[in-house]
């Protein structure tokens, strides 16, 4: 496995004289040490863990991969040795891990011993990731047990070869000591998949590639891009009327968050689920190059059903913002949050599954995350919903883009007791993108006529993250604090 990934002549092997020193002296249909010298053999490796330094698309990292050959690639004390010392090694060198975990599990004939090493192995992953250092993780066939329990759980990009068994307890375990075994396909990849417990599955012949793409993703390091035109802004004496803004941002064929990442040049590496088993499909997070910039977007579909409309958020979506938010803040990536929604989703599972608690969490870990910020107004923001994503260090309005406490027609209906009075509602409240930078709620609007909003869009996004990376941090946060007590006194 390391030959297909690392590149050709890169990889340098670590602690291959770490081997189990049988700690039980265990015996069951043979001794464990006869067992060990067996697996030497069939396998070629002296120990269910391979582990070193390559280079993969040209850069370094640290690769640990699994040797299902010896013992069904089970964990044990020298195993979990073998991974701590790679993990703290990456950290020590300030590298990435690219892990391919395959196993059956803990190592049997080491009993507590061997199982115990699950927590050294997770301590070691939470050091790297507290230095802000990037793990990505391939899970391949099988991958089950202590080792799917511990360190091959707790990376932040997830993938997973085709049609691999992965689950904590194995079938044929569940099935004798349950009586029933699990309904099929629940412990595959593209089940977990589906679920949001797997980012991406990847076939082998791919996974180099896909490692580089994401290895650059994550590359604080500034890239290369062309802007598709100079950052355009409108002048300070514009004027967009607020009913005007709300029938643009809904007209069939405005651009979306998918347009303005193209012409970004950004290929975002999507980041799926909440860490809990569920996936909104209509919330869009990932990582990727944005104008050349290495940054955790956020985002909503456009077009989800409902005409032109940007989606519904629910519950499960706002938890993904938040993961979203805290992995930007661990790797030190800039976040850049685009709103284009009609709204929180309003069902009795996002009540109960706590959605305003969710909108608020998302509030609160805006107002705190180290990382530089942008926001950008793109179209529809209507209410706590489109609010969620909206603090920031600067925020970026598209001309026709607007921001109200509900959709203009649920204000004329409380107020009025119809809808008939929506366009007044919307002037009234001052939602438009030009009303917002008057009140100091946005920075900078952005023309979106003649067909050139996307670019345009683009053009600024990279213009203010340039500038936002450049300022001090220290100022940038107390100017965040300040930002929210000033607007309209």
């Amino acid at each position: 496995m390391i030959d297909l990934v690392a590149d050709p002549g890169t990889f340098e092997p670590w602690d291959s004289d770490v081997v189990s020193n049988d700690p039980l002296a265990f015996h069951d249909t043979m001794s464990y040490r006869t067992r060990l010298l067996q697996a030497e053999r069939h396998s070629g490796s002296s120990e269910a863990i391979v582990a070193g330094r390559a280079s993969v698309q040209g850069r370094a990292v640290v690769l640990i991969a699994g040797e299902f050959s010896f013992l069904g690639g089970t964990l044990g004390v020298a195993a979990a040795e073998r991974v701590i010392r790679a993990f703290d090694r990456a950290t020590e060198s300030r590298l990435p891990v690219v892990a391919m975990p395959v196993s059956g599990g803990t190592r049997m004939q080491e009993g507590a011993a061997g199982f115990i090493q699950m927590a050294g192995c997770a301590a070691a992953v939470q050091r790297l990731r507290d230095a802000g250092l990037l793990y990505v993780v391939y899970l391949r066939n099988p991958t089950t047990g202590g080792v799917l329990g511990s360190w091959a759980s707790l990376a932040h990009v997830r993938l997973a070869e085709p049609g691999a068994l992965i689950g904590l307890t194995g079938p044929r375990v569940v099935r004798a000591v349950t009586g029933h075994p699990l309904p099929a396909g629940v412990q595959t990849a593209e089940n977990l998949g589906r679920r949001g417990l797997l980012d991406e599955i990847v076939r082998p012949s791919r996974l180099r590639e896909r490692l580089g793409h994401i290895l650059d993703a994550a590359d604080p390091r500034p890239g290369e891009w062309q802007a598709p035109m100079g950052p355009e802004v409108l002048g300070d004496d514009a004027d967009v009327a607020g009913w005007d803004a709300v029938v643009e941002s809904r007209r069939a064929g405005r651009p979306g968050v998918a347009d303005v990442l193209r012409q970004c040049g950004a290929d975002v590496v999507r980041l799926r689920g909440d860490g809990a088993g569920n996936d909104d499909e209509n919330c869009i997070v990932g990582m990727g190059r944005v104008c050349g910039i290495a940054a955790m977007v956020l985002a909503q579909r456009r077009n989800d059903g409902g005409g032109a409309r940007g989606a519904s958020i629910g519950a499960v979506g706002y938890r993904q913002y938040r993961r979203a938010i805290a992995l930007a803040d661990e790797l030190g990536l800039p976040l850049v949050g685009v709103i284009d929604t009609r709204g929180a989703a309003m069902t009795p599972h996002d009540e109960e599954g706590g959605v305003a608690a969710m909108i608020a969490a998302c509030l609160g870990a805006l107002s705190v995350v180290r990382t530089p910020t942008l926001s950008v107004l793109l179209g529809e923001g209507s209410g706590g919903g489109a609010l969620a994503l909206l603090p920031a260090d600067r925020v970026v309005a598209a001309e026709h883009g607007w921001l109200a406490p509900i959709s203009p027609e649920g204000a004329s209906a409380i107020l009025y007791r119809t809808t008939e009075r929506a366009a007044d509602v919307a002037g009234a409240q001052r939602i438009s993108s030009t009303d917002l930078r008057r009140l100091g709620i946005v920075d900078t609007v952005v023309p979106d006529g003649d067909g050139a909003m996307a670019p345009r869009i683009a053009a600024v996004i990279g213009d203010e993250l340039r500038r936002l990376a450049e300022r001090d941090d220290e100022e940038r946060l107390d100017a965040r604090r300040r930002r929210y007590r000033t607007v309209a006194r």
